[in-house]
């Protein structure tokens, strides 16, 4: 039985709820349970906030994330608050760019990507969903675009799957 838990983490105004949506639709159109709870300080853009996504091959009993198998954290801040529940083994991606850590953890500079290759800072989440995706394989690659293709906002699709493909290439690296 394949049971994931994920937690992605950053401020608000990254779309680290974005993320989760489209994780979680990516593993629905894969056919897997899925769960999703999210959570933003009062400040909404800026503050604190996260997206916890179940993924499971078999039916959720309880939908919490207590402690994630994979932590992406996207500030540093959110990583401060975030990294003391991530499992022993458990996986840290971080934006390097953004986020410094002593514990073993991969990563991209995600965020600088965003700028230089696509010329849109606030697309560095779906660059950093393409890193995941291909680092843990959780969900499949044509669910992912499927699901960015409808959850982001008209117009964007294009630069998004842009984003997507790029991070993936960096994940399999």
């Amino acid at each position: 039985m394949m049971k994931q838990e994920i937690r992605f983490s950053g401020f608000g105004g990254q779309g680290i709820i974005l993320m989760g949506h489209i994780l979680g639709k990516a593993g629905v159109l894969d056919g897997k349970d899925v769960t999703l709870t999210k959570s933003y300080g009062p400040e909404a853009r800026g503050g604190a906030c996260s997206t916890d996504i179940i993924i499971s091959n078999s039916r959720i009993n309880y939908p919490q994330v207590r402690n994630p198998d994979v932590l992406i954290s996207m500030s540093q801040s959110a990583l401060d608050t975030y990294l003391p529940t991530l499992d022993d083994d458990g996986i840290l991606i971080i934006d390097t760019g953004l986020v410094e850590t002593e514990r073993e953890s991969i990563g991209l500079p995600a965020t600088k990507i965003a700028e230089e290759e696509i010329g849109l800072r606030m697309v560095a989440n779906i660059v950093m969903l393409g890193y995941f995706a291909a680092k843990t394989g959780y969900v499949g690659k044509d669910a992912m675009k499927d699901a960015i293709e409808s959850l982001v906002p008209s117009g964007t699709e294009e630069k998004n799957i842009n984003a997507f493909e790029i991070g993936y290439r960096w994940g399999k690296k």
